[in-house]
């Protein structure tokens, strides 16, 4: 059992910061998405821009996010090959934090974040923009003196989706999840990269194209190939990326992760860990650091009045926790079970 010093933990910097900037920030947060929610879709010029698409890098930045030598010298690489101008892919299992570090190396750039979550009806326009609807309004001719002349004027309205917002505004574009879309709408991310321009299908003449802003980056993250639901990029656009690959953590950054998102004694915590880490090994299912969090949030509820953790309980709670894994069939949530017992 570790010793006192070993719990500090550093969220989103070299310190812990106060209760009291905690508050602060999460009034901020919840006053941005009030704004968001409040403001409509620009179109003025016939161009609109979803102002909830542009996140502040303090609104994006994961909270709690605990840093130890391990989780900051990933997320130092990351940050690293941002700087340099590359486009980062982020590679690992599901469970173990790559949205989290994603966030907070995008954070770290201090310029604007655009977030979007990859799937199978992501396509080319979800990514760059479409058209969206009609404008309808009035020009009045008053040239001739005493004549007016009113004349109904339609024009069709177009809304920059996520890769266009970000390449205009030197955003870093945090695209998780990216390889679940289909390979086919990252054709558009080959000129991005490659010539620093961005074609939007669907534009005409001199708004056809954006050049790409100095500043903009971009940090995918995708599961290991074997998961289901990925599909295989091309060659070509994985080429112009550098690969960072992430895994699970070491037993006292995951100690570290559950304490900071679960108010429950050390020796739960601990408790949970290793249990994590034991059936990490033993089954066939992916227990990942998230599995381990929300065991920990359960306990605080099922071992409330309970001195200690028996088997029986830490059984019965990681089942439950695992159980939708599985197609749901009994006989194997009962194997589950029997696995689960004989690991712990």
């Amino acid at each position: 059992m570790g010793d006192s010093s070993s719990r500090d933990r550093k969220v989103r910097g070299r310190k812990i910061r106060s209760d009291r900037s905690k508050k602060k920030r999460r009034k901020a947060k919840k006053q941005a998405k009030k704004r968001r929610a409040s403001n409509g879709t620009s179109g003025g010029s016939g161009n609109g821009t979803d102002p909830s698409t542009l996140t502040s890098p303090e609104e994006i930045a994961p909270d709690p996010f605990v840093e130890t030598n391990a989780v900051t010298a990933v997320r130092d690489r990351i940050t690293g090959w941002l700087e340099a101008g590359q486009p980062v892919h982020l590679i690992g299992p599901t469970g173990c934090g790559k949205t989290a570090l994603a966030l907070s190396a995008a954070a770290e750039r201090g310029r604007p974040v655009v977030w979007l979550n990859g799937d199978e009806a992501v396509g080319t326009a979800e990514l760059v923009g479409t058209h969206s609807g009609g404008e309808r309004y009035e020009e009045r001719d008053q040239f001739v003196s005493g004549v007016s002349k009113t004349t109904e004027v339609v024009r069709e309205r177009w809304v920059d989706n996520p890769l266009s917002v970000a390449v205009k505004e030197g955003a870093t574009l945090v695209y998780n999840e990216f390889s679940r879309s289909d390979p086919a709408a990252h054709n558009v991310l080959l000129a991005v990269l490659e010539e620093g321009v961005l074609e939007r299908p669907g534009k005409h003449g001199e708004d056809r194209t954006i050049d790409v802003h100095p500043e903009f980056r971009l940090l995918v993250t995708s599961n290991d190939v074997e998961y289901a639901g990925v599909h295989e990029q091309q060659d070509a656009l994985l080429d112009r990326f550098v690969g960072v690959h992430v895994d699970y953590h070491d037993a006292e950054t995951e100690r570290e992760i559950v304490a900071a998102h679960v108010d429950a004694p050390e020796e739960t915590v601990e408790r949970v860990v290793d249990a994590t880490r034991t059936l990490r090994d033993e089954l066939d299912v992916i227990v990942g650091t998230r599995a381990a969090i929300t065991a920990a949030e359960g306990l605080t509820v099922f071992a409330a009045d309970a001195d200690e953790v028996d088997d029986e309980l830490l059984a019965d709670v990681f089942t439950d926790v695992l159980a939708p894994k599985l197609a749901g069939e009994d006989d194997e949530i009962d194997d589950l079970r029997e696995t689960i017992t004989d690991a712990l």
